[in-house]
């Protein structure tokens, strides 16, 4: 592996080439906030605004200020998404929804969790850059509301009979790993331990299940398996996601016997959900080999492909494992292959299971910008660690 010609690659492509689209394309200069809904070429398609997207833009430009450099382009473009949410992306108590329209104006109640968990990111990232009291707040505040709803994520409106069937899902406590250490800056160190230790577990306890050796998407509330549709689909991408979390958890506590679990089931997970015959990670898969439900099960979406980069390098640097250095090869080809855009920035985010492009936006309902720039970032600074290790 070349590591200084990779770590310039996604250093230029997330410079040059993936920011300067988000922060010519996507800004609403008249509204606030920003278009998520582009074309290939960045023409904007649709103006509703989704509270999650909106959120992940203004945490993605004020990530990059703090670490990257001071651009005041990048705070800007992140004040002005904090500044309408701030005014229209909740119901005056800090319940979040989940779409709005170009003016801001409530589309959808706050029935997800994501635009809560966003929301904290965001502002807690941008209090960081800024030092505004209100923004550390207001990410405080939704951090306590998003605790007293993680037994019920979706409150009253929640679909599910009561009582009869009631699952726990893997994304909640997964998301809460990353956004602890996001916030850590805003929690009480006692608080922001016990939350850490709370995620870890049931990360790596629960929904890791040693004895199928993969982990699940959905649980009952005894942290039981489930044989219905919900209950035996798995979400290759999701798990891989995780474990570079954890990876980032363990390094911080300094206990590598957990990284090297995370990097090994981030090995497992990329193997079982790697498409033998055309190549690429599945999107959802049924653990006992059943049809799944989810008719885009076959489709292999960027987002899968840019965090499994992800945690391939981050267990190739901190255990030396070959295995993950041969899957982030194997993942590296085939994502800037197939997902990168030859002609125009930004990558597609959607293609059929031969690898050929399904929908050629670069954003749209739940493709924004974040997983490709994150991704991008999170890749040239762990082979920035290499390089510098030697």
């Amino acid at each position: 592996m070349d590591v200084k010609y990779l770590k310039e690659l996604y250093k230029d492509e997330l410079l040059d080439n993936v920011l300067p689209f988000w922060l010519e394309k996507s800004q609403d200069k008249q509204f606030g906030g920003y278009f998520t809904c582009l074309d290939r070429k960045g023409n904007i398609f649709d103006t509703d605004k989704f509270i999650w997207l909106q959120c992940r833009q203004v945490w993605l430009f004020s990530m990059i200020y703090n670490r990257i450099e001071k651009r005041p382009e990048w705070l800007q473009c992140a004040l002005q998404g904090a500044e309408f949410l701030r005014r229209f992306g909740h119901d005056g108590n800090y319940n979040w929804y989940f779409s709005l329209t170009r003016e801001g104006k409530p589309i959808i109640e706050p029935y997800n969790i994501f635009s809560y968990t966003f929301a904290a990111m965001a502002f807690g990232q941008l209090a960081r850059a800024t030092g505004n009291q209100e923004y550390a707040e207001i990410a405080k505040t939704t951090f306590d509301i998003i605790l007293t709803k993680t037994g019920n994520p979706k409150g009253r409106w929640d679909k599910s009979h009561p009582g009869t069937r009631s699952l726990k899902n893997f994304a909640l406590p997964m998301i809460l790993c990353n956004l602890s250490l996001e916030i850590e800056h805003l929690l009480d160190k006692e608080f922001l331990q016990k939350t850490i230790n709370d995620c870890i577990h049931e990360v790596m306890d629960v929904f890791y299940r040693p004895e199928l050796g993969i982990v699940v998407e959905n649980l009952t509330n005894a942290n039981e398996l489930s044989d219905t549709f919900e209950g035996r689909v798995l979400n290759p991408g999701h798990a891989i996601e995780a474990m570079w979390f954890i990876m980032d958890l363990g390094e911080r506590l300094g206990n590598p016997e957990l990284i090297r679990k995370a990097a090994g089931i981030a090995v497992h997970m990329a193997e079982y959900g790697w498409d033998e015959k055309y190549g690429g990670i599945f999107y959802f898969l049924d653990r006992k080999g059943h049809p799944v439900q989810q008719l885009e099960w076959d489709q292999k979406l960027w987002w899968v492909h840019v965090e499994t980069l992800i945690s391939m390098l981050k267990g190739y640097l901190l255990t030396g494992s070959k295995e993950c250095l041969s899957w982030f090869e194997k993942i590296h080809d085939y994502t800037w292959e197939h997902f990168k855009d030859k002609e125009y920035p930004e990558w597609y985010g959607y293609l059929n299971r031969q690898g050929e492009v399904l929908l050629p936006l670069k954003g749209g309902k739940w493709k924004g910008c974040f997983h490709v720039p994150r991704g991008l970032y999170q890749c040239w600074k762990t082979l920035e660690r290499l390089e510098y290790n030697g």
